[in-house]
């Protein structure tokens, strides 16, 4: 891989044995580096695409185990439709033409969100994706599309209830491994570190039972400038601190 003299300054810096295992993304601020350029906002989701790609290629190289990446929310149906319609080509478009790389990465694509509430070009590219890579045993990507951590949540929620009342689980055997297993991301370990671009300084909707212990970077940059520098930056801050998880720290 390509890296800029300041990339490998700060890959070098970088402790290889404390690497966050699990990275989550909240891609954000495709419309406003459009709109600032005077563009339309679908030139600023196509710009995301590269970024998606540098991305997933830093991750990888870095040894990140798991990499989440917000999509396409369950609130985001709510964007003009030319927009939506253009969102739901981007997914099928980055998987034919990135296919072949993912593979040869032994990257493992996986999803998460109501996939069968998609367009079927959209969620037949992406179970496409999913049962081709499904033998590789590197870098899990998770897709979150048409995604809502709450109605991911009351999904589980409704799951449970259902075994309770036909018997199969006791209440009082329900825990917070029972919860986290019938989530979308099943029994995949929790973020250790979620970075959000853009300025926005929240977690809309995002796995919010999974990152109670998450570690948070925020940067002004908009997702399409976003670049490898970046996520190594946030890789550094996040060695620098002190996980205690709600305890003490000898």
């Amino acid at each position: 891989m390509n890296l800029t003299t300041r990339e490998k300054e700060l890959l070098q810096k970088i402790d290889s044995k404390r690497v966050p295992y699990h990275v989550a993304i909240i891609m954000d601020g495709n419309g406003r580096w459009a709109r600032k350029r005077g563009l339309p906002r679908i030139a600023g989701h196509r710009a995301g695409v590269n970024s998606l790609k540098e991305t997933i290629r830093i991750a990888d190289q870095l040894g990140v185990k798991i990499l989440t990446l917000y999509t396409f929310s369950t609130e985001n149906w709510k964007r003009p439709s030319r927009e939506v319609k253009f969102l739901m080509k981007l997914p099928e478009e980055y998987l034919s033409k990135e296919i072949d790389e993912l593979c040869e990465k032994n990257i493992c694509i996986k999803s998460m969100g109501e996939i069968a509430g998609l367009p079927d070009h959209t969620r037949k590219a992406v179970e496409e994706a999913i049962i081709k890579t499904e033998e590789n045993t590197g870098l899990i990507v998770n897709f979150a599309l048409n995604y809502g951590s709450r109605g991911e949540i009351l999904r589980a929620v409704k799951k449970i209830s259902r075994l309770v009342s036909d018997g199969s689980i006791k209440e009082d055997d329900i825990n917070e491994d029972t919860i986290s297993a019938f989530l979308y991301s099943g029994r995949q370990p929790d973020p250790d570190l979620l970075i959000r671009p853009s300025g926005e300084l929240r977690l809309s909707n995002f796995l919010l039972w999974q990152m109670a212990y998450t570690e948070f970077w925020f940067t002004e940059t908009y997702w399409p400038d976003f670049n490898k520098e970046h996520f190594l930056e946030a890789v550094l801050d996040y060695q620098k601190r002190n996980r205690r998880y709600g305890g003490l720290t000898k």
